[in-house]
C-alpha cells in the first residue's frame, strides 16, 4: 500500500477492500460498516465516492411550489416519460442541457435538450444573449466578453462589445 493509498484511506474513513458483492478492487468499508463500491452496477455503489469527493446529502422530499409553474415532458434514458414541474425563472441554458428548479424539492436538474418533448415551448422562456435579428458575437468578442465577466474586470473594448450585447 503506497502514501497515497494510505491518505485516502485515513481522510476517507475506511479501508480499502474488494467488494463483497461485485468484487471490484478499490471498494471501502468505512468506519460505521458500510461498504462503497465504484461500480455503478452494484448495490453498494455510492456516486459521491465513485466521483473522488463528498457530496452533501440531498433531502429528498420538500414542499418547494413553482411561482411560475412551466410543465417540462422529458423521456429519460431508460425511455420512461417524465413530467416536471419546474420555476419557469430558474431556466438556464447550460451547452445541450437546460437546467432548472423542480418541484417537490428545488433542486436543480439538468435535462438533456434532445429528450425534452416540448422544447420549443421550453426555449420560449428562456433569457435571450441577443436581440432578435441581431448577429450573434464573434469568437473575439465572446473571448473578451467571457474574460472580463470572469475577472470582474474592464477595458474599453470591453465596455464596447458589452453596449452591443447587454444581456450576454
Amino acid at each position: 500500500m503506497g502514501l497515497l493509498d494510505l491518505l485516502i484511506g485515513l481522510f476517507s474513513g475506511g479501508e480499502k477492500i474488494n467488494c463483497p458483492n461485485c468484487g471490484t478492487q478499490g471498494a471501502r468499508k468505512m468506519r460505521d460498516g458500510s461498504i462503497r463500491c465504484k461500480n455503478q452496477t452494484c448495490s453498494n455503489f455510492d456516486a459521491s465516492f465513485a466521483l473522488g469527493r463528498r457530496i452533501a446529502p440531498v433531502p429528498t422530499s420538500g414542499d418547494f411550489r413553482p411561482e411560475h409553474p412551466i410543465s417540462i415532458r422529458y423521456v429519460n434514458f431508460v425511455g420512461q416519460d417524465r413530467d416536471f414541474s419546474a420555476e419557469r425563472d430558474s431556466l438556464v441554458r447550460k451547452n445541450n442541457h437546460i437546467v432548472a428548479r423542480v418541484a417537490p424539492t428545488g433542486r436543480k436538474i439538468a435535462l438533456s435538450r434532445d429528450r425534452i418533448q416540448n422544447l420549443s415551448e421550453i426555449e420560449g422562456y428562456l433569457a435571450s444573449r441577443v436581440e432578435p435579428g441581431q448577429s450573434w458575437p464573434t469568437a473575439r468578442e465572446r473571448q473578451i466578453l467571457g474574460y472580463h465577466k470572469k475577472h470582474g474586470s474592464t477595458s474599453a473594448r470591453y465596455e464596447q462589445v458589452r453596449a452591443k450585447y447587454p444581456n450576454w
